[in-house]
């Protein structure tokens, strides 16, 4: 069987978890690494990902021209949660025949926050007849792929609920920055109206999930609150003292004339007592799914954007959604 050539775009915490992965799978070849990091351009592609078994003879690029026009099927993309920050990179390798998987985490469902953005990716990926996703845990499946496969026992939805509690301390460094952990709460209130902090994705996943059952929505709203510590917390990296911020508390709402049709809640904080994700749909019958302890961000991550690649590899030309493509579990060993 021929193999899948598979390029990883961004050898961050992130992308270092998706190439280790990726290894196990005998159906992948992994020809190259993309990463403008002169720190880890040059070097062997198991190096920079701290694998025990190399070197691969897999080595990292600073730039993408050379490396994309050698015959690659698939882009695994983990650069930035921005779309409009990587919107270059994914043309350019739309541009080289190259399916995508990324886990931009607003490409996941970009077409009411970027309507023209993502009629561009669209286009451009027909052109080449090839297919895009964005692709994680959140969004990607917690709280829109999960909601929308339990929807499939109902015979009318009323209402949608989606919590998801995560404990950051067992997270990496960047997350736990990247939700305020250890600053004061004022800081906190700065850098959101900055638009520094903030979890990317939950109002994809509200417009997912209301695109997908039907529901005609007046708004999509978003509120950040910090989470507070009333408690010292240290984690592997750093200590939050009592008063300083812990995480990140958002809810995103769609409503229609006033009234809520979803509700998704997420809890993201050093130290969070009962992490969990579930699930709730009002209608006939109510259904309930939670899963205790909650679905681990990074190991479901990578899990889930390598698990894809069979589904990108055989989808329709364009851009597509979590919502459009099956996802089941990529075997070790074989593609399908």
């Amino acid at each position: 069987m021929k193999k899948i050539r598979i390029v990883q775009f961004g050898v961050g915490p992130i992308g270092a978890l998706i190439v280790r992965l990726m290894r196990e799978k005998a159906s992948i070849e992994i020809v190259g690494a993309i990463d403008k990091d002169p720190a880890k351009a040059g070097r062997d592609l198991a190096e920079v990902v701290g694998a025990a078994d190399g070197p691969w003879n897999i080595p990292v690029y600073a730039e993408p021209r050379k490396l994309l026009e050698n015959s690659v099927d698939v882009v695994m993309h983990t650069t930035s949660s921005h779309l409009s920050n990587v919107m270059g990179e994914l043309l350019e390798c739309l541009s080289a025949g190259c399916c995508l998987v990324s886990t931009c985490e607003e490409l996941a469902y970009p077409f009411r926050k970027y309507p023209e953005l993502a009629a561009k990716l669209d286009l451009a990926a027909k052109e080449e007849g090839v297919a895009l996703v964005g692709a994680g845990v959140n969004p990607g499946f917690a709280m829109d792929k999960l909601v929308l496969t339990l929807s499939a026992a109902s015979q009318r939805i009323d209402w949608v609920k989606a919590v998801r509690i995560v404990d950051a301390s067992k997270r990496r460094l960047p997350l736990q920055k990247k939700i305020g952990a250890g600053m004061t709460p004022d800081e906190f209130r700065a850098q959101v109206a900055a638009g520094a902090i903030k979890h990317h994705g939950l109002p994809e996943s509200v417009a997912m999930v209301a695109d997908a059952l039907g529901f005609t929505l007046d708004e999509i709203s978003e509120t950040i609150h910090p989470i507070v510590a009333e408690e010292a917390i240290k984690t592997e990296f750093l200590t939050v003292a009592p008063g300083q911020v812990a995480g990140v508390h958002q809810i995103a709402r769609g409503t229609d004339e006033g009234k809520d049709k979803i509700f998704m809640e997420l809890q993201m904080y050093v130290g969070a007592k009962e992490p969990a994700d579930s699930v709730e749909l009002v209608g006939q019958p109510n259904l309930k799914l939670t899963i205790p302890g909650g679905t681990h961000g990074d190991i479901a991550t990578a899990a889930i954007a390598v698990n894809v690649i069979p589904a990108i590899v055989a989808a329709p030309a364009g851009l597509r959604t979590v919502r459009d493509l099956p996802l089941s579990f990529f075997p070790t060993g074989r593609l399908a």
